[in-house]
């Protein structure tokens, strides 16, 4: 029976690997993510055309029209796609992100500041168990907006290098975490106001007094997160790191990772006074943002609102909590000389993100005429109405829900966005069918989160693809789907049976005012 049982495991691993490795020939095949993103340009350019004079029935719930497709082939738009190809590109959201904080990060890392704290970590941890850490620390990174995409995913490459291990599993774990698990999260974030405002909004259409809690989502997403770091942590190690073992040779530029030299008594004291220097920022930061009046709050006096200084200024800290450190520690180390140093740190994290660049300029412009065109909110309200006439069973509605937004996911990126139009149609409907606004959205949740890891149209994405070829020079976006596949596939249908399960059981989801379990004769379709 155990050679039976270890022969299927085998030809299922061998199906599966198969599977991955036809995924990563026939992605890396593809053209250059850059001239994939202006390919992109150019059919949005031309559907946009092309669907411009066709009327649509379905109403745009952000004016209440009917909604129309720009048509952007025309002299105005033109000319104004030409006026503000610029700004578009400048005012790229992840542009400035990855800059300012790979400003800092590069000092820390030049100066071997980053390369220490590893050696000391992974000196006191054991190799089995960074799997699950990294995941976790992925997953409380989201508290930090978008920081994970350019601190946690890099590490987690680092890491598992100096650890002995494949660096692509490291920020393979470490992507599954900060995008995959994108709504899984122990520390409430400022997504959380933001989708729960939506989702009033949505309520609101069909029931005025609706109110929905900013945490309305909290105890589920806390769940979840034990969800995902266990499924992340057996994907990882048992076959996305095997197959990449097997297939995936490190041919990068290595030279100066951390390896797993035992820290001289130098370096150790330069390490433990560089720490001290953090930790002792991070404590100025929080005593300055305790007290009501702190400047780091908005007009609401919160500090975790979208608006708040304090999350406005998170990539900016992180430049200056690595960047300090990293300073300390190169002179005490005798790593840094002069100011010159710290400028070289500077200048070798921006020549790296060079063909980052050339990558976000044509993301950019490719997301900003999607955007223009109106096709994306054609495409989700569509996929909204669609499900809506189904008339499905509230599970299987649900179950709609999450693979609709997963669908959309793949083409508009943003979650509140989608959510804005989403919401006004979905929660309404399903609030006819008895189930919560906050169920509805943590079925958003899931399927905004878990296609997050394989569409190369996701912001981040081609910045994830730079980081792999630090260790692989071939790496595309072939290979970068084909390391995620399995996480999104799994995640998808694991989270989605945890939702459905944690509905039957009547669990909370932090939402006093309506009940998230329903009776057996709620659950039938309306026309039953």
């Amino acid at each position: 029976m155990t050679e039976g049982t270890d022969a299927t495991t085998a030809n299922n691993n061998s199906w599966l690997n198969r599977t991955l490795d036809w995924i990563e020939r026939a992605g890396n095949k593809l053209p250059d993510p850059a001239i994939l993103f202006f390919i992109f340009l150019l059919l949005t350019w031309g559907f946009s055309a092309m669907l411009a004079g066709v009327e649509f029935s379905a109403v745009d719930p952000r004016s209440g029209e009917p909604i129309v497709v720009n048509n952007l082939l025309v002299g105005q738009e033109i000319t104004g796609f030409l006026s503000q190809m610029v700004q578009v590109f400048v005012s790229f959201p992840p542009l400035g992100v990855v800059l300012v904080a790979m400003l800092g990060i590069g000092v820390a890392e030049h100066t071997g500041f980053i390369n220490a704290a590893l050696r000391s970590l992974l000196s006191i941890t054991s190799r089995k168990l960074l799997t699950p850490m990294l995941i976790l620390v992925g997953i409380v990174s989201h508290s930090a907006v978008d920081a994970g995409y350019v601190l946690v995913i890099p590490i987690g490459g680092v890491i598992f290098y100096a650890a002995g291990r494949h660096p692509l599993a490291g920020i393979a774990a470490a992507f599954a975490g900060v995008s995959g698990g994108f709504s899984a999260n122990f520390v409430p974030s400022a997504l959380d106001p933001l989708l729960a405002g939506l989702t009033s909004a949505g309520a609101q259409v069909l029931d005025p007094a609706v109110s929905v809690n900013p945490l309305n989502n909290y105890f589920f997403t806390t769940a979840s997160s034990l969800l995902i770091i266990g499924l992340g942590w057996f994907l990882t190690d048992k076959v996305v790191e095997p197959r990449l073992q097997r297939s995936t040779p490190i041919d990068g530029d290595t030279d100066d990772l951390p390896k797993m030299d035992e820290l001289t008594d130098r370096e150790r004291r330069a390490l433990r006074i560089s720490l001290l220097t953090m930790l002792g920022g991070l404590i100025l930061l929080l005593v300055t943002a305790l007290p009501g009046g702190s400047p780091w709050r908005d007009e609401n006096g919160s500090l975790a609102g979208f608006g708040a200084p304090l999350m406005q200024s998170i990539v900016p800290l992180i430049f200056l909590l690595f960047l300090t450190p990293g300073i300390v520690y190169g002179y005490l180390s005798g790593n840094v000389k002069n100011h010159r140093d710290i400028i070289a740190g500077m200048s070798k994290a921006m020549s790296d993100m060079g063909y980052y660049l050339v990558m976000a300029f044509f993301a950019a412009q490719f997301i900003y005429a999607f955007g223009q065109s109106n096709l994306g909110a054609l495409i989700a309200i569509s996929g909204a109405n669609w499900l809506k006439s189904m008339g499905l069973w509230p599970s299987f509605t649900l179950l709609g829900i999450i693979m609709v937004t997963g669908t959309v996911n793949l083409l508009v990126g943003s979650a509140s966005a989608k959510w804005a139009l989403l919401a006004p149609i979905l929660v309404p409907m399903l609030m006819s069918l008895g189930i919560s606004p906050d169920l509805t959205q943590a079925a958003y949740r899931v399927g905004d989160s878990t296609t997050n890891i394989i569409t190369p149209l996701m912001p981040y994405f081609p910045l994830i693809v730079v980081f792999c070829q630090r260790y692989f020079k071939a790496s595309g976006i072939g290979t970068l789907v084909a390391m995620m596949l399995p996480y999104s596939v799994v995640l998808i249908v694991t989270w989605s049976l945890f939702l459905l399960g944690y509905w039957a059981l009547g669990l909370s989801l932090i939402h006093i005012s309506e009940p998230t379990r329903l009776d057996l004769a709620s659950r039938m379709p309306s026309s039953a």
